[in-house]
């Protein structure tokens, strides 16, 4: 006889089931992966063999049928979809062109796959340009993981794009995107995008990486090296020399709970370090001449500040170690490194380095897909870029944002503004994609700031590094942040900003003395929204800020940057325009500013000033 179950326990478990899947989020979880690679580099050839076995975690609640690799050295080919764009595109990336159509059969890359075996036996793949199309033999079922043994021998292209060897500055190789890489897939499914030049994605994971090279290389990159006194150039006593009699030294690396995989090498690096107080050690590697000697030398003392500024400001850096390497044809961001070109002006230096190592804070901790939401990336990097460099230079009160703000407002003024929501390779033009990632990303942030205030932004920052780091965050994870700590309503403003090119224009329409007042009339001439700050400056000097809020935002900010504000009626979005009454008669008035912070990307600000006769 089947025992009677109580109702009230019924209804118990009921209750705490529903509970329970109201609190966790099915669609969050995230894949995992295991690298264990070993390569043989042949520095005349400029080619390798290499062996990969990669461990892959299914968390997803799905099974998959397929996997993909993503091949990146294959798009330096005469052809590839990437030489194909550049030479299609109106104003091409000045790096590449039509470069790679002109690469000979020793000059371009390639990434040949020699063998695949899933869990011991081989899988049917199919290369299609940058990607490798994989047919699983079998399945992997949810919350299980498979077994890759991969072959493969890659030529590394001459220098164009972030990859390749002999770059413009004489770095023998760029090592990144240089092994076969599993595409991400995740609740928006898989990434296989093909490489067009743009950004990147990545799976987190661990990395234990063999580099076999010609002794008279030095290696840097991601991870820890776990053998220096074997080649000879140990990051704590980088002094030491290896025996030039061996033919070749093995260069062993491991990295946890990373993305990606970076090195470079050169015979000719010269390696300083320098310890971050509480942080990580950092390491310099370039080559010293003239050209570098002056400036990479005071470098490590203003990255050390960097650090220690964005560590206090937005989260703590978490790994020990962080390398700048002079290498690739820019910057570019890794794990734990970045490459750059080394022959520089002092503050083209700093800006560089600083910018791509802030990378590690809104990429290779915020795991954003950068391909998709490259405003994220790019323009949060850029945002706090600015105000680390402000803060470098002790240049407090400055609106380290400006730059940003005139950049914008001329791309919309020539007419070639695209949404920031657009995928990173699917702009019309690269000055397009550059504006909306860059600048409409930084802006995103700094006006952010003005609609919830200064100290619920600053709280909101820090709330957000801690809350998803290590993770994938997309726009609605980062705006929910930002309401919670606010207590707004912001859906709004991420959808104005990122999903369409609508713009904010607000002017003073009016103002008019009454017997013992002044009413002021404010107009929306743009399409977008915004609470208002508008400061009033009187005859005898002081001043004080009337605030605006929008109805839709179902709170306000309680004051901002230290500004005691004179809260005012909601301003319904739908209405065109809005008055309100200041309590003195014009003639005590100086001036009425819309906005005094600078913080609106408001399109017209010459319409944002009343300024008395008498002044």
């Amino acid at each position: 006889m089947r025992a009677q179950i109580p109702l009230k326990f019924t209804l118990l478990i009921f209750f705490l089931v529903l509970s329970l899947n109201g609190l966790s989020q099915s669609d969050r979880w995230q894949q995992g992966v295991a690298y264990k690679m070993e390569i043989d580099m042949d520095v005349k050839s400029h080619q390798f063999k290499g062996a990969q076995e990669l461990v892959y975690f299914n968390n997803s609640p799905d099974t998959l049928t397929n996997v993909y690799y993503h091949l990146y050295f294959n798009a330096f080919q005469p052809g590839s979809m990437m030489d194909v764009r550049s030479r299609n595109i109106s104003d091409p990336d000045a790096r590449v062109r039509d470069r790679i159509s002109k690469l000979g059969p020793d000059e371009i890359g390639f990434q040949k796959i020699l063998s695949l075996k899933q869990n011991g036996k081989p899988v049917a793949m199919e290369v299609a340009g940058t990607i490798l199309e994989v047919t699983l033999n079998e399945p992997i079922m949810p919350n299980t993981k498979a077994v890759f043994n991969m072959d493969f021998e890659a030529q590394v292209p001459r220098q164009i794009r972030r990859s390749g060897r002999d770059n413009a500055e004489g770095i023998d190789y760029s090592m990144s995107q240089w092994y076969p890489k599993m595409a991400e897939y995740d609740y928006m499914g898989w990434h296989a995008n093909p490489y067009i030049a743009r950004e990147f994605h990545g799976v987190w994971g661990d990395f234990d990486v063999k580099i076999t090279i010609d002794p008279s290389y030095v290696i840097g990159g991601t991870g820890y090296l776990q053998n220096p006194n074997e080649v000879g150039h140990g990051y704590e006593d980088p002094g030491t020399k290896v025996s030039k009699h061996k033919d070749k030294i093995t260069w062993h690396f491991k990295a946890e709970n990373v993305m990606d995989f970076v090195w470079a090498a050169d015979p000719d690096y010269t390696h300083d370090i320098a310890k971050v107080p509480d942080g990580p050690t950092l390491h310099f590697l370039y080559q010293k001449d003239k050209n570098t000697e002056k400036n990479w030398a005071m470098l490590p003392e203003l990255t050390v500040k960097a650090f220690q500024y964005m560590s206090k400001r937005f989260g703590k850096y978490p790994y020990k170690q962080y390398s700048v390497i002079q290498g690739g044809d820019g910057g570019m961001e890794y794990p734990m490194a970045t490459l750059i070109t080394g022959n520089r002006s002092m503050s083209g230096l700093l800006g560089v380095t600083v910018h791509e190592l802030i990378h590690s804070w809104f990429q290779h901790l915020l795991g954003t897909n950068e391909s998709l939401y490259a405003w994220m990336d790019e323009g949060f990097t850029t945002f706090a870029s600015n105000e680390t460099l402000r803060h470098l230079s002790n240049s407090a009160g400055a609106n380290s944002q400006k730059g940003t703000y005139l950049g914008y407002r001329g791309l919309v003024n020539r007419g070639m503004e695209e949404p920031s929501s657009l995928h990173a390779d699917h702009f019309n033009t690269n000055q397009a994609y550059s504006t909306s990632a860059y600048l409409k990303g930084a802006i995103f942030l700094n006006q952010l700031s003005y609609i919830v205030g200064q100290e619920n932004f600053d709280k909101g920052m820090l709330r957000y590094f801690h809350t998803w780091k290590f993770k994938h965050p997309n726009p609605n994870d980062f705006i929910r942040i930002m309401e919670k700590e606010s207590g707004m309503i912001l859906d709004w403003y991420l959808n104005y900003w990122i999903y369409t090119t609508k713009t904010i224009d607000y002017g003073i329409k009016s103002v008019v003395e009454n017997k013992q007042s002044t009413t002021v009339t404010l107009e929306r001439i743009g399409e977008i929204p915004m609470p208002i700050d508008l400061e009033v400056t009187y005859t005898n000097g002081s001043k004080e800020t009337y605030y605006i809020p929008l109805r839709i935002m179902r709170n306000a900010k309680k004051n901002d940057r230290g500004t005691n504000l004179r809260l005012q009626p909601d301003w319904p979005w739908t209405n065109p325009q809005y008055s309100l009454e200041i309590p003195e008669k014009l003639s005590k008035i100086s001036s009425i500013k819309i906005d005094p912070s600078g913080r609106l990307a408001d399109l017209n600000d010459k319409n944002n000033t009343y300024q008395s006769d008498s002044k």
